[in-house]
């Protein structure tokens, strides 16, 4: 493990304390702020790594500072490098007593104090950085202030060993809730996932026409929406955002709430699949154990290619058969008739179509037992499938592989384990779904239908 030693004495703090109580000018006359210290307690040591950067890294909580006059207190939380705060800088600001910093807000205090992940560059990878908060009488900027005792973070960014299929992206704790997604909350939130810039999170999510917001752990308290439309998120009244029915890419950079909601699916299309297009294409969806997108189809006797977002342009193909898509002329890949996991990597443009068993819903619920293919779920993680934006009608379903019957899976007893019991059929009421089988536990597979309207 590389070490730096960073200058964050916790005596520097306190003589800058002493010195901006005693050098300061003021406008009117207050009392020194008694009892205005940290109420958190802190950790031994704080381990930073990308896959965790949009995960709450320590929230930090202190008592009113009281100046002894009637007047209105505002907060800044500084952090400092070099220990002294000569170098002070304001991470946020707030009216109330508390303010939360995140993995990837530390990653940048740690990437600009000199220290970085590479087991092979001289630079270290531990360190720390203090904070302090400091109290304004009166508006934010206003001449009277006070600042609280420092506190000292170990800092430490776990080194990247490079082991194969390790990752690097994770679930962050913030998820799309709301009318226009899960019915406010009516089952999972769509899930955001951490990227190879601290800080940034992405998700990848089919939306209904309606109001979204975002929230995290899938519960209520500090969930941010878009009051006024200006790409920052804030936790204003009436900060729902409206959204229309489609698929999209919401990216969050959560070191300044800034947000962006963009039209994003890639799809299969081509007389393999839907006749070029006369119905939409097999939507690709999003892998993070592998950061590449997949869908598990049907596909006919034909050729097919790859494009976005149902429409022409920028479309892919393989031209010369090696496994790496281009837009070459003449670049329709050839396929046969069966079941098929499709693989695309967009980092390098390498993809794979290798046959597989694929998990279907049927029956009088979708599409009369069997009279029009079953609706194919993805395996978007090991052992996890997914069927998004499913139109349900009244009546039954169940599971089965491949469009064909001798593997299907119901629930006899309503518990929401797969089982192939006798009268099994699971039964539904009209509606728009987002269907999810786990097999992690492959004796007990479980499932769920989340109703989304």
């Amino acid at each position: 493990m590389k070490k730096l030693s960073i200058l964050g004495l916790f005596i520097f703090a306190l003589i800058s304390f002493n010195s901006c109580e005693t050098e300061d000018d003021v406008v009117f006359t207050t009392q020194s702020p008694d009892g205005f210290v940290f109420t958190n307690a802190t950790l031994d040591s704080y381990i930073l790594t990308t896959s965790t950067s949009a995960n709450l890294g320590e929230r930090f909580t202190w008592d009113n500072a009281n100046f002894g006059v009637p007047t209105n207190t505002s907060y800044e939380l500084q952090r400092s490098i070099t220990g002294d705060f000569t170098d002070a800088t304001a991470i946020s600001t707030t009216t109330g007593n508390e303010i939360a910093v995140t993995i990837g807000q530390m990653m940048a205090i740690a990437t600009e104090a000199g220290l970085d992940a590479d087991p092979d560059s001289p630079a270290p990878n531990t360190g720390s950085f203090s904070v302090r908060v400091r109290a304004f009488a009166g508006d934010m900027g206003g001449a009277s202030d006070a600042f609280s005792n420092a506190l000292i973070l170990n800092i430490e960014l776990l080194e990247n060993t490079g082991n194969p299929g390790g990752g690097s992206i994770a679930p962050a704790t913030w998820g799309v809730v709301g009318s226009g997604y899960n019915n406010w909350g009516a089952f999972e939130d769509a899930t955001f996932y951490t990227t190879s810039t601290p800080g940034v999170i992405v998700s990848y999510v089919n939306l209904l026409d309606g109001e979204i917001k975002f929230r995290e752990n899938n519960t209520w308290g500090g969930d941010l929406g878009d009051a006024n439309g200006d790409g920052v998120l804030d936790a204003d009244p009436d900060n729902n955002i409206t959204v229309t029915a489609g698929d999209y890419k919401i990216t969050i950079d959560t070191n300044d709430n800034s947000y962006t909601i963009e039209p994003f699916s890639w799809g299969i299309v081509g007389s393999g699949f839907n006749d070029w297009g006369a119905t939409l294409d097999a939507k690709l969806s999003y892998d993070y154990t592998t950061d590449t997108f997949r869908a598990g189809v049907q596909l006919l006797d034909g050729e097919i290619k790859f494009r976005m977002n149902n429409t022409w342009g920028g479309d892919l193909g393989d031209g010369n058969g090696d496994g790496v898509l281009d837009a070459d002329a003449d670049n329709n890949i050839v396929v046969t008739a069966g079941h098929y996991e499709v693989i695309v990597n967009l980092n390098d443009n390498s993809y794979s179509i290798e046959t597989a068993d694929i998990w279907g819903i049927v029956g009088s619920g979708f599409n009369d037992w069997g009279a029009t293919v079953d609706f194919n779920l993805t395996q978007v993680n090991p052992n996890i499938w997914i069927a998004e934006n499913v139109t349900l009608l009244d009546g039954e379903i169940k599971f089965r592989q491949n469009d064909t019957w001798g593997t299907d899976l119901g629930d006899a007893n309503d518990d929401g384990i797969l089982d192939t019991d006798a009268d099994n059929n699971i039964a539904v009421t009209a509606g728009n779904y987002v269907v999810k089988i786990d097999f992690t536990n492959a004796g007990s597979p479980v499932y769920s239908l989340g109703a989304r309207q």
